[in-house]
């Protein structure tokens, strides 16, 4: 029997990957066509979502609820960190290495969880970190060309990314707020920051020929993309704080290969065995963690509570 919780999960991991899988189009398109610089580009997601959920404040779809500046500030700052090196590290690597290091945020998340917030996961769920990560390896082996600048910008991502993931979990938990409400204040926060970081990575001589030369249908694209990011940052927030960061790089995992996939058959690009192979891998992967996890609530569901033993995973 499917719980109503368990539906507003596939119902929010689903809206999670269709539209990150729509953004990541769209995005491309941005970036090929007309050049429009990365971080700009999010600062304006951030900027939108923020305007975004302020309507939604006032049409009573959440009340706010204030939270201390000093407690944001990690979260936003490990925002602007995760933005930056990822996107110096799809820059300075190929995008088969950019992925594979990429992977490394799963079992990266397990041991920040592990030893620092004392989360238990169970033998099966680590487990399925197996075929997920040798899915994805086999998807982008044939690209993979190190260069050691590169690489630190990848190790780095993968760290603060994964902080990022456990800290909005946590905040929510901490703070008890739902995600709207801890959203309300990052996503301004965080816009804010990228504003002093991004005269550093995108200088002005990059927007020569933007701003003043824009068409209309580039303007169309921006803000479509930025109206799709808030229904992307929202269902991060929801389906991290309903599941855990590890769900939720399950689900990444499993948009990678959605996006791979769509791509073959949508745009014809070039797709190998052992990338068929590696799709199928890490479908399955996911597929096994689901149910794992689903088995593993209905035990928890049936035990009586005593304290809080039975941390998330």
């Amino acid at each position: 029997m499917v719980t109503s919780k368990e539906k507003m999960v596939f119902l929010g991991a689903l809206a999670n990957i269709i539209s990150s899988i729509m953004i990541v189009l769209l995005n491309k398109w941005i970036y090929t066509k007309y050049n429009f610089p990365n971080m700009t580009l999010t600062c304006i997601h951030f900027v939108v979502t923020s305007l975004g959920l302020l309507i939604c404040r006032h049409a009573n779809i959440f009340q706010p609820k204030s939270l201390p500046f000093l407690s944001m500030l990690p979260l936003a700052l490990s925002f602007c960190g995760f933005v930056v090196f990822t996107n110096l590290s799809l820059e300075s690597n190929t995008v088969g290495t950019y992925q594979i290091i990429k992977t490394m945020t799963t079992p990266c998340i397990i041991v920040i969880q592990t030893y620092f917030y004392g989360r238990h996961f169970s033998r099966n769920v680590k487990l399925t970190l197996i075929p997920i990560t040798i899915g994805v390896f086999l998807n982008s082996v044939y690209d993979v060309k190190f260069n050691l600048i590169g690489i630190i910008f990848a190790t780095v991502g993968v760290l603060i990314t994964s902080l990022y993931q456990v800290w909005v979990g946590e905040k929510q938990h901490e703070l008890q707020v739902n995600s709207m409400q801890l959203l309300y204040y990052q996503a301004p926060l965080s816009a804010f920051l990228l504003l002093f970081v991004i005269p550093f990575f995108e200088p002005l001589d990059a927007f020569h020929g933007v701003f003043f030369n824009w068409p209309f249908e580039a303007l169309v694209s921006v803000f479509m993309s930025a109206c799709i990011a808030f229904i992307v940052n929202l269902s991060i927030f929801w389906i991290i704080g309903n599941t855990s960061p590890v769900t939720y790089n399950m689900i990444g995992h499993l948009k990678f290969c959605m996006t791979l996939f769509g791509g073959y058959v949508l745009f014809h690009d070039p797709i190998q065995v052992l990338q068929l192979l590696g799709i199928f891998t890490t479908v399955g992967g996911v597929v096994a963690y689901t149910h794992i996890k689903r088995e593993e609530m209905k035990i928890t569901s049936n035990l009586p509570t005593v304290g809080d033993n039975h941390a998330k995973s």
